[in-house]
């Protein structure tokens, strides 16, 4: 009977950790392989030949991996570079892959930015600007100190180098920018062209910390939306820009949905124009019901166009392309007008909260505003369309009563006649007027305001009254084109 093979057993005791030395390195001659802690093996061949060599799991898998000759990699190099197999391989990569990719060429962080510009921007809403300004600070504040370091080697000292002139001065750009140096680091992870990320917590904590003020844009209260709206509607700006500005105002949307929106979303015949996801920021398709005033607009609009075609945009320049996407904020700008556009969308806010009784959510639903708890957005489904109707007509219709003038403000014309609430206003005074609580809870019912103040102002110019406002398009002549447009065979 042959005798029985001994079982080979693990070895008991502590796992070795950097069991060889560099003596011993150099001067072993038997062949055979040496264990030194990690995975990590010098492998002597029958020859002399010494070269290192890792065992470790990938995956789930047993692999070998061969990281150079004792001639050209020290134990201290071979040391580290297994004990970075080795966190790789534990965090579920593959350090076989990541070493391939390293023998083919490390992309410096410039090239390594624009692959991630590129692969994000499938996923940014169409027509924004994110893109644009992911590149512009990228290529003023970070390529200039790490743009041509592979991606590899940037430090945390080099990310430093490019956050610390900004930090205090610019505190917004430069938390933009670290967040955008971070997720190209961490791309650079994803690919194993490094195992850390040397724009992480580190950087932060090193930095000072700076409290900003949240500065909210520039908005004007509700009672002078309807006096700057006369103010663009007198200017001699081009029609197409006006009636885009007062369909933003009418409606309460964003600018790059009023200046994006095409023929083919609007049915004026049913009142409503639906945005499509892929313009929203909440990527949700988004009905906005349409008042009578915001219909004539896009009446106004419909004899501007070049051609009749669905796919055409609804607000075109002088020249029939699409219009700029600062062409709105400019005339606002111009016209000394103390706010944003989106900023009208934070009057429409503050009047629906301090002058209806119309429920916060339909508001919320108004704006395009998502509902942040997941679980109540999970069972509100609805969009409240015929409310925010009414809300809407609502808005409309104390825009058109409301009185009010503007003064210039530096700008090429900013003039603005009383409205019918003004006439009503003066003929109230000339009978007796009700004191001002009075006026405030009558203007909650009907829509009306108080009296306006001085008008609009920017401080440190001259303001002077203008003249009259020239007489714009009849109601009747707008009304036509409306119906004109309705009567288009579909499709068209």
């Amino acid at each position: 009977m042959l005798p029985r093979k001994p079982r080979a057993t693990k070895r008991r005791g502590r796992h070795p950790d950097k069991a060889l030395t560099d003596a011993f390195c150099r001067s072993v001659a038997a062949a055979g392989r040496y264990s030194d802690g990690h995975g990590l093996y010098l492998q002597v061949d029958p020859s002399g030949a010494r070269r290192w060599v890792q065992r470790l799991m990938v995956r789930g898998r047993s692999r070998s991996l061969g990281l150079g000759s004792y001639r050209l990699v020290s134990l201290a190099e071979a040391r580290a570079t297994a004990l970075a197999n080795r966190k790789l391989a534990r965090e579920g990569g593959d350090p076989t892959i990541a070493g391939r990719r390293r023998s083919a060429g490390v992309p410096t962080f410039e090239e390594a930015a624009v692959k991630v510009v590129d692969i994000y921007s499938g996923a940014w809403r169409k027509g924004s600007k994110t893109a644009s300004q992911w590149r512009a600070s990228l290529r003023d504040y970070v390529f200039p100190h790490l743009g041509a370091t592979s991606v590899d080697h940037v430090t945390t000292a080099d990310v430093m180098a490019a956050l610390e002139p900004i930090w205090t001065r610019k505190h917004v750009t430069a938390r933009k920018v670290h967040q955008r140096v971070s997720t190209v680091m961490r791309w650079a992870i994803a690919q194993g062209y490094r195992a850390d990320n040397p724009a992480g917590d580190a950087i932060t904590a090193a930095l000072p910390r700076r409290p900003a003020p949240v500065e909210h844009r520039r908005a004007l209260p509700h009672h002078e939306v309807a006096a700057a709206m006369a103010a663009v509607r007198a200017s001699d700006a081009w029609t197409g820009t006006k009636l885009a500005f007062e369909l933003l105002v009418l409606t309460a949307t964003r600018s790059g949905e009023v200046r994006l929106a095409r023929w083919r979303e609007v049915d004026l015949a049913g009142r409503v124009w639906t945005i499509p996801a892929s313009r929203m920021k909440a990527k949700r398709e988004h009905r906005v019901p349409l008042s009578d005033r915001a219909a004539e607009v896009l009446g106004e609009a419909e004899a501007l166009r070049p051609a009749p075609a669905p796919d055409e945009p609804v607000f075109t320049s002088i020249r029939g392309r699409l219009i700029d996407g600062a062409a709105i904020s400019r005339l606002v700008s111009e016209l000394g007008i103390p706010a944003v556009p989106h900023g009208f969308r934070s009057s429409f806010r503050d009047w629906a909260s301090e002058r209806t009784d119309h429920p916060r959510e339909v508001v919320e639903a108004a704006l395009a505003h998502t509902v942040r708890n997941q679980t109540e957005a999970a069972y509100a489904r609805s969009d409240l369309f015929e409310r925010r109707r009414r809300l809407m007509d609502d808005w409309t219709r104390y825009l058109a009563e409301t009185p009010g003038q503007v003064r210039r403000c530096g700008g090429r014309a900013a003039a603005a006649s009383p409205g019918p609430g003004a006439e009503a206003a003066s003929r109230a005074a000339a009978a007796g007027s009700p004191g001002r609580d009075e006026a405030d809870r009558r203007g909650r019912v009907t829509g009306a305001a108080a009296p306006r103040g001085p008008g609009l102002k920017r401080p440190g110019r001259s303001h002077g009254r203008l003249g009259p406002v020239p007489p714009a398009p009849s109601r009747e002549d707008c009304r036509a084109s409306v119906a004109r447009l309705c009567r288009k065979p579909p499709g068209v």
